[in-house]
């Protein structure tokens, strides 16, 4: 049996596909028969242009082949990333060349990657499973201008819409995304594998309950710096509300970082420290000294529908979880995560008053980590593919 699985992001890149996907290679590898082989495609760590780490170009192990493509140096903006992820497709097409293949796992936050997995599969008559992470046609219209909407949505919308009609099974990785997909594709299967806590997460889950001893406490933020987080919109003011009572700690990178760092500033918050991306070893550790954990989407319909990765890990390390999020993520968290504070992204004052609901102790939460451990999800999406080689 050979699989074929697209991934832009794999470890050790930074990213919640690498992680993703690393544990289903995982996953994969523990279930097939003598004989089989995986080929991942993906590129080299490209993530964040502040946080490099070396990998190898092309890394053979039993059973698996990663080959990692090296991409044109860019940065956040559309036409980086456009180009960026031609140069991917370029070369995965000349590395598939006479080879064959079983099926093909495409695993695809903004489309494109799902796209080229559908093109490949075409290509070589194979099935076809996606795994999709977010609804790029129905993001756009919040992100980019009206004019750029006008022009690109119908070209993606029909893109997205062969892409999804190829596939034999789509999974998806939020319920909030069940009702666009199904009523667009009401013929098509689909299945709900989460995101989920991997195994570092779950290894540095506190043993035993302890209250914060600081004085001022320390909130900490990790992850992407973007339009999609909004942070430029809410952490200048509530940190400024809470000078002198709360510190915060953001870690990351992205196309708004320097908006970000200009509206801090703009604002005069000493009580901010701004961070370049950090390793998982080090940033698990941030996680552990810190007091609480922040979250937050911006004000778009679209991310009323995610769920974010970055729930599942700080939810695993037991600390209280500020979340600034609505939608399907604000019914996750309440429904699932004990000493949670949600409020609406942007709004100030109804994160100020949110923040009273937290108890600042650091506490395990055993029921969470026991049902969405990410080796477990993970052999549910395992099983489900090869389910398409077997049918």
């Amino acid at each position: 049996m050979k699989i074929l699985i697209l991934s832009f992001h794999f470890q050790p890149d930074l990213s919640a596909g690498s992680f993703r996907n690393t544990a289903l290679v995982d996953a994969l590898q523990k279930k097939l028969p003598e004989g089989s082989h995986i080929e991942v495609m993906t590129t080299l760590p490209n993530r964040y242009a502040s946080f490099s780490v070396e990998a190898p170009k092309k890394e053979e192990r039993p059973q698996l082949t990663v080959h990692r493509i090296a991409l044109p140096s860019h940065q956040s903006g559309m036409l980086d990333q456009s180009k960026a992820f031609l140069s991917y497709a370029f070369q995965v097409n000349k590395l598939i060349k006479n080879k064959d293949y079983d099926v093909v796992y495409a695993s695809s936050s903004r489309l494109m990657t799902a796209a080229l997995g559908a093109w490949v599969a075409r290509r070589k008559n194979l099935p076809l499973y996606l795994d999709i992470r977010d609804i790029f046609v129905d993001t756009i219209k919040d992100v980019l201008s009206k004019k750029l909407v006008w022009l690109m949505k119908p070209v993606f919308s029909l893109v997205e819409r062969w892409t999804i009609r190829r596939a034999i099974k789509v999974n998806l990785v939020s319920g909030g995304f069940l009702p666009y997909f199904q009523a667009r594709y009401p013929n098509k299967r689909f299945s709900l594998f989460t995101n989920g806590i991997d195994e570092a997460f779950l290894e540095a889950q506190p043993a035993v309950s302890h209250a914060c001893n600081r004085d001022i406490p320390e909130v900490v933020y990790a992850g992407n710096m973007g339009e999609g987080q909004g942070l430029h919109h809410i952490i200048p003011s509530l940190a400024k509300h809470y000078e002198g009572k709360l510190s915060f700690k953001l870690l990351g990178d992205g196309g708004r970082r320097k908006q970000l760092m200009e509206a801090i500033e703009s604002a005069g918050c000493p009580n901010v420290e701004l961070m370049p991306p950090v390793s998982r070893k080090e940033l698990i550790a941030i996680y552990q000294n810190a007091d609480v954990l922040f979250l937050h989407l911006n004000d778009y319909d679209a991310f009323k529908k995610v769920l974010p990765s970055k729930i599942f890990e700080y939810a695993a390390v037991g600390k209280p979880l500020w979340a600034g999020v609505g939608g399907f993520s604000a019914s996750f968290i309440q429904d699932n995560i004990d000493n949670a504070a949600v409020f609406p992204p942007c709004d100030l004052q109804a994160a100020i008053d949110s923040f009273s609901n937290l108890k600042l102790v650091t506490q395990p939460r055993p029921d969470f980590t026991l049902r969405f451990a990410r080796t477990e999800i993970m052999k549910g999406l395992a099983d489900d593919l090869l389910l398409l080689v077997n049918r």
